[in-house]
């Protein structure tokens, strides 16, 4: 956790570093799209089949903040979180039906800053910090695990025009792993990361993003023993991979798609995926 304060205020005084080259700077451009999916199906008790009663609902923010520090100093911050619970419908052996306990099937939170230099280069230097956890882990323990990353290095801007965005960078990355009652596991190596926003028309858009991890060290090689199966999970590549289609229909309904791609040895060796597709409202704070 310390280790998490000290990058905050790192990315705090750099911040305040490029403020300070140029008191010309430009406000706040800020984007937060609120939405709430529901879905429910019901069956009478005179209904002639083994259907059952099923209640969901997911909740997803996305918001966004960026600002010039100065004109060649871009200070940009991301902020997702999807909260969800399931609720079904069982039977007894009498055949009687009554609604299970709610059941979380979503939960995520990911946050991002990234400090952009120069601006308007070819290449751009950059310094990041992401955050990635969820609310409450299996046990109930508040924003249990989590994996915290810190890396620096060039970025490039592949393209960019009014409907298109696509922002490329690599850079040496460190990483930890936080875990409640565990030893925290550090890794460090390289990471690329590509974003690319697309807006198709006033109603349709998709964001994606693209991170890859490829450690060349890690406390895990010496926290194991010798012998252990898993002695080398650390070294294979880490994907993760997600795309958000949104579109809207009317001011405050949304459809929206949501696919996740993860490949990591060191939590399961088949890749995880999963898709969140449905309707629901939308609302747009700035």
């Amino acid at each position: 956790m310390s280790r998490f304060i000290l990058t905050v205020a790192l990315l705090g005084l750099t911040a305040g570093l490029a403020v300070a080259e140029d008191t010309a700077t430009t406000g706040w451009t800020k984007t937060a799209d609120l939405g709430l999916i529901i879905n429910q199906a019901g069956y009478s008790d005179a209904w002639a089949g083994d259907e059952l009663g099923t209640f969901n609902w997911t909740f997803n923010a996305n918001a966004t903040a960026e600002r010039h520090l100065n004109p060649s100093t871009l200070w940009t911050n991301q902020l997702k979180i999807n909260y969800g619970k399931t609720r079904n419908q069982v039977r007894d052996g009498a055949g009687v039906k009554s609604w299970a306990d709610s059941e979380k099937s979503t939960d995520r939170i990911f946050l991002e800053s990234l400090l952009k230099f120069k601006e308007g280069s070819y290449v751009n230097p950059f310094v990041a910090f992401t955050y990635e956890t969820q609310f409450k882990d299996a046990a109930d323990n508040m924003f249990n695990p989590a994996l915290l990353t810190e890396s620096a290095g060039l970025g490039r801007d592949l393209l960019k025009n009014e409907t298109t965005q696509v922002f490329s960078r690599l850079g040496f990355a460190y990483r930890e792993r936080l875990v409640k009652d565990e030893d925290m596991i550090t890794d460090g190596g390289l990471e690329w990361v590509t974003d690319v926003s697309h807006v198709f028309n006033e109603q349709l858009k998709a964001v994606s993003k693209l991170r890859v991890f490829q450690a060349f060290t890690s406390s895990a090689d010496d926290d194991l023993a010798a012998d252990s199966p898993y002695i080398d999970d650390w070294k294979s590549t880490d994907v993760a991979w997600e795309i958000n289609l949104s579109a809207s229909v009317t001011k405050y309904i949304q459809t929206t798609l949501f696919f996740e791609v993860l490949y990591d040895k060191e939590i399961s060796n088949d890749t995880r995926w999963r898709d969140i597709l449905g309707i629901g409202l939308t609302y747009k704070l700035f």
